[in-house]
């Protein structure tokens, strides 16, 4: 194999998927997130100018956590 420098023509070579989930693999634990803090919530007192219509409050009210 011809070495050009320090870099021989393997190291230029693209990696495998096999290899770049393993690069991942070993720096994921390096990648802490912090966690982020959740924004307080907006008392009611403060909301001024909203207005809901009963059916709306009524829809919200009968669906599920998630949606329907």
């Amino acid at each position: 194999m011809k070495r050009t420098g320090n870099v021989t023509p393997a190291a230029t070579a693209e990696p495998s998927l096999a290899e770049l989930r393993g690069a991942c693999a070993r720096m994921a634990p390096h990648w802490v997130v912090p966690a982020a803090a959740a924004p307080a919530p907006v008392p009611p007192s403060r909301i001024h100018g909203v207005s809901v219509p009963p059916y709306s409050v009524e829809l919200i009210a009968t669906m599920s956590e998630y949606g329907d």
